[in-house]
């Protein structure tokens, strides 16, 4: 894997800020975009721009073909059908349609719905307001000292009037990997179905949902080098078939009455509205370009780095790492000394690096590491050590900037 050909590939890297090259470490909150997706979206809005599965002129051709196409390269992706993968504004909105529509429905007072304190808020409050709309209990399995899951305490949590287990594949704060397979094998066993949170895991690893045994999957594009506004959720077949659509209008209706109306066949029946058809040929175009360099090869680079960075950081004094020494994917978060995040990320971004700090959607998590917030450098394909030791090289001046102020 060459850094510096992939590097090539992103124009927004190579710039300034505030009179130093741009390093930028918050990925975890967004992805830059590499050129081949930029020209995917540019082409179709120049050549085939117009809407899908209506138009029998050659352009309504011609889009369909690029939406339905990328659609097929998601399945791919994640070794789904197509017909299991459903488009959607991301992550977030994926899981609420879970929740809205298959949680809803088969939750009931006396069930359970199992999640950790690690979980981002958009697969933490969906499951609440299922929990108050139906009377079903909210549970939290234990986390370690560490932040990390274990499966005994799994084992311990989910019972038999578990309906529901939501996960996150990877978490946005700690960085520690859960052991989403055996969670899945455990839920099964007794009668659950689990939802996965691939939002941190799928631009960074490779993803198979058979292997994993999910029932649902959620993603966004883009953290993985595709536009904002787009992101998939695979769900099994007979799930799916199951729930009832939570939005309602054209492209989604097989027939309509007065009084009734009929459903198309998945996946369109929960796809209602003109999609986001561009923003489904940048993730198509997202997924060509990360499978040409390889998910195996990113997934080393990233470790490389997140080890390199957690021993460079810790020659900084006073710097407090979140979360576990192994298992530690991408990211890194810490404190440094009695210094706000905000402050730190300020100092840095003056130095022209970018983090990202605050309580990163995961307010129960930060209450449990007990920080109101914290600071976070997240890591991807186009990183390399030299940005790393940009980022100490920046923290030890904040440092030394807050000492003498004080």
């Amino acid at each position: 894997m060459n850094t510096a050909l992939i590097r090539e590939q992103f124009p927004i890297l190579h710039q300034e800020i505030n009179g130093h090259p741009l390093v930028y470490l918050d990925n975890a909150a967004t992805s830059q975009k590499p050129l081949a997706v930029i020209e995917a979206i540019k082409h179709y809005y120049e050549f085939d721009n117009s809407n899908v599965h209506r138009g029998v002129h050659t352009l309504g051709s011609r889009a369909t073909d690029a939406y339905e196409g990328a659609r097929e390269k998601v399945a791919r992706f994640l070794n789904a059908k197509r017909r299991e993968i459903i488009f959607t504004r991301g992550t977030t909105t994926a899981l609420n349609l879970v929740a809205s529509s298959y949680g809803r429905a088969n939750c009931k007072e006396g069930d359970e719905i199992v999640i950790t304190q690690m979980e981002h808020h958009s697969n933490l409050i969906p499951w609440q307001q299922v929990a108050k709309a139906t009377g079903a209990t909210l549970k939290y399995i234990p986390l370690q000292e560490d932040g990390s899951v274990d499966l005994a305490d799994v084992e311990k949590t989910v019972t038999e009037n578990t309906k529901i287990v939501a996960i996150a594949h990877v978490s946005n704060v700690l960085g520690v990997v859960n052991p989403v397979k055996e969670i899945a094998a455990i839920a099964h066993r007794k009668g659950a179905v689990i939802v996965v949170d691939g939002a941190q895991s799928t631009p960074h690893m490779k993803v198979d949902v058979q292997d994993i045994d999910a029932d649902f999957y959620a993603f966004s594009g883009h953290k993985m080098c595709a536009p904002t506004g787009i992101g998939a959720l695979y769900g099994k077949k007979a799930l799916l078939e199951n729930m009832e659509p939570i939005e309602f209008g054209g492209e989604m209706i097989d027939d309509v009455g007065l009084y009734e109306s009929t459903w198309k066949e998945l996946p369109w029946k929960f796809e209602g509205g003109t999609p986001i058809i561009a923003g489904a040929v940048g993730l198509g175009a997202a997924i060509d370009f990360l499978e040409s360099i390889g998910l195996d090869a990113i997934a080393q680079h990233e470790s490389r780095l997140s080890n390199y960075a957690l021993k460079r950081l810790r020659e900084v004094d006073g710097l407090k790492i979140y979360g576990p020494a192994e298992r530690h994917v991408g990211l890194v978060t810490f404190n440094l000394d009695d210094v706000h995040p905000h402050d730190v990320a300020t100092v840095l971004d003056s130095k022209g690096v970018a983090i990202r700090a605050g309580h990163h959607c995961c307010q129960p998590l930060m209450r449990w590491l007990k920080a109101s917030a914290t600071a976070r450098a997240s890591f991807y394909l186009y990183n390399t050590e030299e940005d790393i030791d940009a980022l100490v090289s920046a923290l030890i001046q904040t440092k030394e900037y807050f000492g003498d102020a004080t």
